[in-house]
């Protein structure tokens, strides 16, 4: 990973330059355990790899530590040493050009649930189907995570009635979520139980995020590909990232961020589960960072200090919520 020199850009949305925390009147202290309660696998193979310092990527050349942001892989830690997740719907990540590498949180969702998220450099963008594939972006006409199955539903039955197919039964609100988490299928209204995990939410198959700075969202949001797409906004979660840019909300959220609580969400109003913990594992390096770079704060040192300087995420966000 690349370093968090006090002269780059760290900011949930826009980027502004910015300074350390210890020298800056506008930087909020640091938060008192915001990750608090999290159930993550030991951090211990991260601190271990943090003491053996910086490797070379077999692939690319890049000094990295944990794993290349270029490749998606991982440097001095096992495949078998970080946790798998696996998500509930397909995720679709589709980044700006000019966005470093090393500023994106993406990369930690692509390591950490590699079955079921797929990166994309614009302007490469997937063919959707417009029924069954919403994308995270704040706007006018965005809706909530428990408005977004209800809203994919009513198009479902829009286009099956404008088309010469068989109109499916209609589902009650109440209906949208199958038993024991289980998306119920309209034309048989009872769970099915082999279904590949796209089909677990019908009719949602899978969510697109942009990750981009908050000033370059707008080249990808306007791509007529993604037009239709219904829009589904986060509207009272909050960053918890170690920097905030100044002026600006605290509803900015990193990509990962994003990514984990949305699929919160979705576990709780889409698929009627009580939350255990399903997806605090996207947070396995994020937490860890914070961890690091709050004790360095703390301490009164630099991110070099700890070894962090030259290792830790550059300005990881996304302009995924508007506030």
């Amino acid at each position: 990973m690349s370093s968090l020199d006090r002269d780059q850009y760290l900011h949930l949305g826009c980027r502004d330059k910015i300074t350390d925390s210890s020298s800056s009147p506008d930087a909020r202290p640091p938060a008192k355990h915001p990750l608090h309660g999290l159930q993550l696998a030991s951090h211990a193979v991260l601190e271990r790899a943090q003491q053996r310092g910086r490797l070379k990527c077999s692939k690319c050349g890049g000094s990295r530590m944990f794993f290349c942001y270029t490749c998606c892989s991982l440097l001095g830690v096992g495949l078998q040493e970080i946790p798998s997740v696996k998500l509930p719907v397909k995720i679709d990540i589709i980044k700006h050009p000019n966005e470093t590498d090393g500023k994106s949180t993406a990369v930690h969702a692509k390591l950490l649930a590699p079955n079921d998220v797929s990166l994309y450099k614009y302007p490469c963008i997937p063919d959707y189907d417009k029924d069954k594939v919403v994308l995270l972006f704040p706007g006018p006409g965005a809706v909530s995570v428990q408005d977004m199955m209800q809203c994919l539903l009513d198009r479902h039955d829009s286009r099956s009635h404008d088309s010469s197919e068989p109109r499916v039964k209609r589902l009650k609100t109440e209906g949208v979520q199958g038993r024991a988490g289980t998306a119920k299928r309209p034309e048989t209204d009872t769970p099915d139980e082999g279904e590949d995990p796209e089909s677990r939410l019908f009719p949602l198959q899978r969510v697109v995020f942009i990750d981009s700075t908050w000033n370059q969202t707008k080249k990808i949001s306007s791509d007529e590909r993604l037009q239709g797409l219904l829009q589904v906004e986060l509207k009272s979660r909050k960053t918890c990232f170690w920097r905030h840019q100044k002026g600006k909300p605290d509803t900015y959220l990193a990509t990962i961020e994003a990514i984990y609580y949305f699929l919160k969400d979705l576990h709780e109003h889409c698929l009627a589960q009580e939350y255990k913990g399903d997806y605090d594992n996207l947070l396995f390096f994020y937490s860890f960072l914070h961890s690091v770079v709050n004790k360095s704060i703390s301490e009164g040192k630099s991110w070099k200090e700890n070894n962090v300087g030259e290792t830790g995420p550059e300005s990881q966000d996304a302009a995924v919520n508007k506030g």
